[in-house]
């Protein structure tokens, strides 16, 4: 049985599902999208994909199962916000959080005397912010500086559609997915191997603390990170767990919810254990959050 959790990615319970964005006006000729890093090119081969030891069995990782890939390129990077403003100011795209006027904050970015918000009922550290969209990703009086090289988020399953169409490109497959984030290693839990912080090494951007009162940010992060942050995996692809969850193209649940990987900088070995290459959430396809991304596969 799957489920979606809300504590990994709110989801707009009240709004229409829908799966695409208005599709943009065209692609231009010779798309300016160049992923950071480039781009990695896999062969057609099989892996042993998903765990039978996932702490949260009902995300539907297991059993493992050998499953075949055909020939793809991946983006060793998600995509920035820097790329997102280029493919928004060339078609004029207008994401599902600004037509919605909303979209959902982590509480501890918000100053402290901002006004009350709805929260999520199951996990009150999400707020609903009116104002913020991938331009303000904590509302209004936030703004994009410094971060051109973060990867873009409040971005809907459609809206990654859309970007995707200009760029000539599509979101990868689940097992696309895994198969790159693993960097050919076999049943380990991160894309480096089994142990989460080898020689006391941080490899990803996680919530180091208490959660969800403190963050340490001893990674060197309290939010997102530079999309090339941290060292890549193999296969040269960068954060590939933790940093922000990534839109796939398959369900989670079928006609209900579309499935994301990777985990994110919010997630915590207490609640949300799930910046492994296995992990798997569920959001309905216009839902965006402070921590929702994707990167492109052709």
């Amino acid at each position: 049985m799957t489920r979606v959790d809300s504590c990994c990615a709110p989801q707009r319970r009240c709004a229409t599902r829908r799966d695409a964005a208005s599709p943009p006006p065209g692609r231009p000729a010779g798309s300016p999208y160049r992923p950071v890093g480039g781009w990695w090119e896999a062969g057609t081969d099989t892996f042993l994909m998903g765990s039978d030891h996932s702490p949260y069995a009902q995300d539907g990782e297991g059993p493992v199962r050998e499953v075949a890939v055909e020939p793809f390129a991946i983006a060793a990077t998600a995509v920035t916000t820097a790329q997102f403003a280029a493919f928004a100011e060339a078609t004029g795209h207008v994401t599902d959080a600004e037509r919605f006027g909303w979209s959902f904050v982590f509480s501890g970015f918000l100053p402290a005397d901002f006004p009350p918000t709805r929260a999520v009922a199951d996990a009150p550290w999400w707020r609903q912010v009116y104002g913020a969209d991938w331009r303000r990703p904590e509302g209004p009086g936030s703004d994009l500086d410094g971060r051109g090289q973060h990867p873009v988020v409040h971005v809907s399953h459609g809206d990654a559609l859309a970007f995707c169409a200009w760029a000539g490109c599509r979101l990868p497959s689940e097992a696309e997915w895994e198969y790159a984030a693993r960097g050919g290693l076999v049943g380990e839990p991160y894309p480096w191997g089994g142990v989460r912080e080898p020689a006391g090494t941080y490899r990803m951007n996680i919530w180091r603390g208490t959660f969800p009162e403190h963050n340490t940010a001893a990674d060197g992060f309290r939010s997102t990170c530079p999309v090339d942050a941290f060292e890549p995996n193999a296969y040269g692809l960068f954060n590939t767990v933790g940093n922000v969850w990534e839109w796939t193209a398959d369900w989670f649940r079928p006609g209900d919810t579309r499935a994301l990987r990777g985990g994110s900088h919010l997630c915590h070995e207490s609640y949300c254990l799930r910046y492994r290459t296995s992990a798997r959430i569920g959001n309905t396809p216009d839902s965006s959050s402070g921590n929702t991304g994707f990167r492109c596969v052709r």
